[in-house]
């Protein structure tokens, strides 16, 4: 034995008289010994949170569409399913019979992220993290949401979108403790634009970034199911209306669309439907979120010809 050989490089074969010499163990390590500032530091991923105060509104569809446009733009891209017990992320992206590992055994260390990682057949640098049916959202824990979400930008990762569960319960809370920023899904009506208010309160006060004080989440609006007709009529609050309650820019504008439904039953992204007008607003809102400019869409009636005009049509 050399010197530079350790008796832990050394392997014995119990079916030959042969020491073996293995290679060299890469030094493993230690998250305690980095601490959370340090892990922190060394991270590269931007999160982002994909959130609203009320059940409903599309946030599963938000965070599959935003997560298929940025990955199909060459992003490395994570989605996290973070609605404990309930689990619809993996139905929305088309993957829910190759789930065997869950968020909840990454956390508790049944598995490696790498096991639970599930790869999109239809785009190479996207990967679905499902949730646990048989869990309650006791199961997550602040350090392990962080670890999971550390060990992701170390494996090279560009964006992670945690898919919020609904309201200000635990799961929604971690899922926005992290970010880097948030992405409000909004319905157009009353309800939906007050409960969202109160989730812009907690981004404001009770995540990572507000307890020390620095840069804050940079939020965005989204509004879904939106129709300029139902607008015109006073039946469904103005993109000017909500802008003002909640005072966010908006990132993008979701018609009102059966295309949204008939994607989720088909488990395939509405963005991926190169047809329809859902995903060419999500695409938009993908372009506004990589910093390019591009004109809102879909927020006025069409026109009407000049035959439906005379015939009523």
């Amino acid at each position: 034995m050399t010197e530079a050989t350790s008796a832990t490089d050394l392997v014995i074969d119990e079916t030959s008289e042969d020491v073996a010499v293995a290679p060299p163990r890469p030094v493993e390590r230690s998250r305690a010994a980095d601490g959370p500032a340090a892990r922190k530091e060394a991270r590269t991923a931007e999160i982002i949170v994909v959130t609203s105060g009320k059940g409903g509104v599309g946030k599963t569809t938000t965070s599959a569409s935003l997560a298929c446009g940025l990955a199909r733009r060459g992003k490395r891209v994570a989605v996290i399913d973070f609605d404990i017990g309930l689990r619809n992320l993996d139905l929305v992206m088309g993957c829910e019979r190759r789930v065997v590992y869950d968020f909840v055994n990454v956390i508790n260390g049944d598995c490696t992220l790498k096991q639970a990682l599930i790869k999109d057949k239809r785009i190479d640098t996207l990967f679905v993290l499902a949730a646990s049916q048989t869990r309650d959202k006791d199961a997550l824990s602040a350090e392990g949401v962080r670890r999971v979400l550390d060990d992701l930008s170390a494996d090279g990762f560009d964006y992670i979108i945690c898919d919020s569960p609904a309201g200000i319960e635990k799961g929604a809370h971690l899922a926005m403790y992290y970010a880097d920023r948030a992405v409000v899904v909004v319905n157009p009506e009353v309800s939906s634009v007050r409960d969202s208010d109160r989730i812009l309160g907690l981004l404001a006060s009770k995540t990572e970034r507000a307890e020390k004080g620095g840069k804050g989440i940079i939020e965005h609006l989204l509004l879904t199911r939106y129709s300029p007709r139902r607008v015109a009529t006073g039946e469904m609050m103005s993109v000017g209306d909500v802008k003002e309650i909640l005072g966010l820019d908006v990132v993008g504008v979701i018609p009102e669309s059966p295309d949204v439904l008939t994607a989720s039953n088909a488990g395939t992204p509405v963005i991926l439907n190169a047809e329809s007008d859902v995903a060419r607003a999500y695409d938009d809102a993908v372009t506004r979120l990589l910093g390019e400019s591009v004109p809102l869409r879909f927020i006025e009636e069409p026109k009407k010809g000049l035959f439906a005009r005379m015939f009523g049509g």
